[in-house]
């Protein structure tokens, strides 16, 4: 349909709607094309359903409005196309024009045709995934049989049963808001000043009256029900969680981020912020300045915001060991102050107000706010959806919350909060002095409150940074006694160089498991907890099954030896980590020579790289002879757990494993095809390009896996049954990073030479030649932050997950909750290279 159709029943003297003009011509779909819903309240209330195609939006009016229920039909009636400015609409259209009354922005994104989009609206069957802030996944548009008389044109939109479908609940209900201003319709048709205006004077291009990404600011006259005017309290004790294993599952539940920071409550008074913890200790002066003033700023002459304070690192996971240092440093830069809920707003309780108008209220407050203050997005879906998607993230976990609750203080069951790693606050009990460093502490010994008494459950070892350790060290230094600090008699071992301290420092820990005897497996350090009492800490998780991790018989010298600083991540740190991953990295890195990078002082201090033995090795690293190089030196290998843990016991932070295991070592059984893109690409055309090479790989019948590499890019990596050779396998690597710069030569580049490596990015395939390695799955790198290379779904290659996300800290947790491996059928996929389809 043209446009002439859309302009003609519009008087645009009236209309606040853009004219608007076709842009382009047909031509074949680019790569991202926009949809819009728009929410619209006429004579009927319907939805507006459009996707850019040939430069207008081909629309729809769905009656009832879209439906994530596959068994759900939604009669579509094919309208008028309109401008693509048509998109950014949200306003109110005059009583007596076509269309008359509100419109909302109520979805918006892009969409991708299954197939050419022109045959498939031709057909009358249009097939297209959605990637929306709302709707997401597969569907489809399909025109009905008509009857001879009728002058409307109608389909059906139908959700496919795929991942994002959902059989129960309403999307339109959980989520009426706006994407574009946070708004109802109700707001919207109140506020006729706020319209769209499509040509301002002075302007040529259509622009909105506030920008997009702005919410409307709440009128401080219209109160939601349940607020009453009050004095501003003194403190509000906060609302609390309880810890439950699954998150909710009925109706009426919203789901939060959970944080790794600080709770706080921030009270606003006649321009001063002042920063109260938890149980309502005054901390306004250890977080700086900067984010006091921030909170200042706010346009409330007073307030109380509950949230939390945390510190983010590169994966833009908060952390508390990084919260802790930076405050122990005096660093203030870092602090990003996460709100969730808003107690009191400019004279008027909201403790009485449902849930999410509280958090509406809250939106609207903090839309001009500095960047270190952020609105606690809620999401409507299931709770096991939200926290399994968390999990992929590597993150602690989510907060469900009642989403018509009120504000009432303690733990009422109307929060829960489900973790996907296991955190424990403990109480120090001892240390042990660091046997690598002057005036550090090693590792503690913690306790918990059991019956009224402070049971032992173990040691923490690993989680210091330097810092942390030193400081702990001058901390638990001045709080020696003799007498023992536990309640319960420990054992010879459990007293080794342990100095008993008075029980008063509270840690967070964070562990694997609970073993059969009641101690902590595998425990991390993640700061000390100011804002909680010792008496206070009793145990959380009451689970004590142990799980069976692979032990070791090599013994670890200096185990409290720091490899990464920043992070805090010991030998004994590292040797955990390998522990819970053991079972995937397992075929990754036995039976094949090995190169190794060695840093015995750590990250910061001299580097080795080695294929050949060294002075002192440990006998679980084989020496092996290469068949085609008997008389030189002998190569590395390892072939069981023992092995990796005196790969640890070394100081190797990176192993790079042949292609090849030594049972076939002419015969590669994998080709590795190293994605290194220049500092300028964006890691959306890295994720272009390995998809690229899977569409390229799979074209030849081979199957393609991908994992980051824990530096700057992505490896895809393609399993092959040990017929071909290397001369073979490298000649192809070859040819298919040839083919790849031959095509798009702006993009991507065959050969190493820096000096064309600007905008572009180079597909190594020197890694598939005899002797040559590349990074196996799992290993961790010896770099800043402790990144390892990790496998993924190829639906994991989002920019949520860039090629350093997974660490040593948070990739332990993705893998003991995956629903399956993504590298399972690795080997079972594998076919020659010669049986190429």
């Amino acid at each position: 349909m043209a446009l002439e159709a859309y302009q003609a029943k519009r008087n645009f003297k009236v209309t606040p709607e853009p004219r608007g003009s076709r842009r382009g011509t047909k031509s074949a779909a680019p790569a991202a094309l926009s949809f819009v819903i728009q929410k619209h309240d006429a004579t009927r209330l319907h939805y507006d359903f459009r996707l850019e195609l040939d430069g207008a939006l081909k629309s729809w009016a769905i009656t009832r409005g879209p439906s994530l229920n596959p068994d759900e039909k939604r009669l579509a009636v094919h309208v008028e196309d309109h401008p693509l400015d048509y998109g950014d609409f949200e306003g109110t259209i005059p009583k007596g024009q076509y269309g008359g009354g509100t419109v909302l922005v109520w979805d918006r994104g892009t969409w991708t045709p299954n197939g050419d989009p022109h045959k498939g609206y031709k057909k009358g069957h249009l097939e297209f995934d959605l990637d929306g802030e709302k709707l997401s996944g597969r569907w489809h548009l399909v025109r009905m049989h008509g009857k001879p008389a009728e002058r409307q044109e109608n389909w059906l939109l139908i959700k496919a049963e795929d991942e994002e479908a959902r059989h129960k609940g309403d999307i339109l209900k959980q989520r009426p808001e706006s994407v574009k201003s946070g708004r109802k319709i109700e707001e919207i048709a109140k506020h006729p000043d706020a319209t769209w205006n499509s040509r301002p004077k002075g302007t040529s291009k259509p622009t909105s009256a506030k920008p997009a990404a702005t919410p409307a600011k709440p009128k401080r006259h219209e109160w939601p029900k349940g607020a009453e005017k009050a004095a501003m309290p003194a403190f509000v004790k906060p609302e609390l969680a309880k810890l439950k294993a699954k998150p909710p599952s009925g109706e009426g539940w919203i789901h939060e981020i959970k944080f790794d920071g600080y709770r706080l409550q921030i009270r606003l008074e006649n321009g001063r912020a002042t920063l109260l913890t938890r149980s309502g200790l005054d901390w306004t002066e250890k977080f700086g300045q900067e984010i006091v003033d921030a909170f200042a700023a706010l346009p409330a002459k007073s307030a109380i915001l509950d949230g939390e304070i945390v510190v983010e690192r590169e994966n833009g996971a908060s952390d508390f060991s990084s919260l802790q240092n930076d405050l122990s440093q005096g660093r203030h830069d870092r602090f990003v102050f996460y709100a969730f809920d808003l107690l009191y707003l400019d004279g008027y309780g909201l403790q009485q107000v449902r849930l999410t108008s509280r958090k509406e209220l809250l939106l609207g407050l903090l839309a001009d706010a500095d960047g270190r203050l952020r609105y606690s997005e809620h999401f409507a879906e299931k709770g096991a959806l939200v926290l399994d998607h968390v999990r992929q993230l590597g993150l602690e976990g989510i907060i469900s919350k009642l989403a018509d609750s009120e504000y009432v203080s303690g733990r009422t069951g109307e929060w829960v909060k489900s973790k996907c790693l296991r955190r424990q606050e403990l109480v120090i009990g001892g240390y042990v002095p660091s046997t690598s460093m002057k005036n550090a502490i090693g590792s503690l010994a913690m306790g918990v409150n059991r019956s009224g008494k402070l049971e032992h459950v173990g040691r923490v070892g690993t989680g210091f940074s330097v810092n942390v350790a030193q400081d702990l060290y001058d901390k638990l230094s001045a709080m020696e006694q003799s007498e023992n600090s536990f309640d319960d008699e420990l054992t010879a071992e459990e007293r080794r160089g342990l100095v008993y301290v008075r029980p008063e420092l509270v840690a967070e820990v964070e562990f694997q498991a609970w073993s059969a005897d009641g101690n902590l497996r595998h425990a991390a350090f993640r700061g000390l907890r100011d804002d909680k009492a010792p008496e206070d800490v009793m145990p959380e998780a009451t689970s004590k099954t142990a799980e069976e991790l692979p032990q070791s018989s090599v013994t670890l010298t200096h185990p409290d030896r720091i490899y990464w600083p920043e992070e805090g991540i010991t030998k004994q740190g590292l040797a955990s980590y390998y522990a819970r991953v053991w079972r995937f990295i397992e075929p990754y890195v036995t039976k094949r020579p090995l190169a190794l990078l060695r840093c015995p002082d750590g990250i910061g201090g001299q580097r080795f790289f080695q294929k050949h033995a060294w002075k002192g090795m440990n006998s679980n690293i084989e020496e092996i002879t290469d068949p085609k190089d008997r008389g030189g030196e002998k190569l590395l290998r390892i072939m069981d757990f023992d092995g990796m843990i005196a790969l640890v016991q070394s100081a190797v932070l990176e192993i790079h494993p042949w292609g090849a295991t030594t049972g076939s070592w002419e015969r590669p059984d994998m080709i590795t095809m190293d994605l290194d893109p220049a500092d300028d690409v964006s890691w959306t055309d890295v994720i272009a390009a390995a998809d690229e090479l899977k569409e390229r790989l799979e074209a030849v019948g081979l199957a393609a896996f991908v994992k980051t590499s824990g530096g700057k890019g992505l490896h895809v990596v393609t399993p092959l049954k040990p017929k071909a050779s290397w001369t073979q396998v490298k000649a192809f690597a070859k040819a298919l990073a040839d083919g790849m710069s031959k095509d798009q030569p702006d993009k991507y580049l065959a050969t190493a030479t820096k000096a064309k490596r600007n905008g572009k990015i180079f597909i190594d395939y020197l890694r598939n030649g005899r002797g040559n390695t590349a990074v196996a799955a799992y290993s961790t790198r010896a770099r800043p932050g402790a990144a390892v290379s990790m496998p993924l779904e190829w639906k994991e290659l989002t920019e949520e997950i860039g090629p350093a996300y997974f660490t040593v800290d948070n990739a332990p947790a993705r893998l003991d909750t995956l629903r399956s491996d993504p590298w399972a059928d690795f080997f079972a996929a594998a076919v020659p290279l010669e049986k190429q389809k």
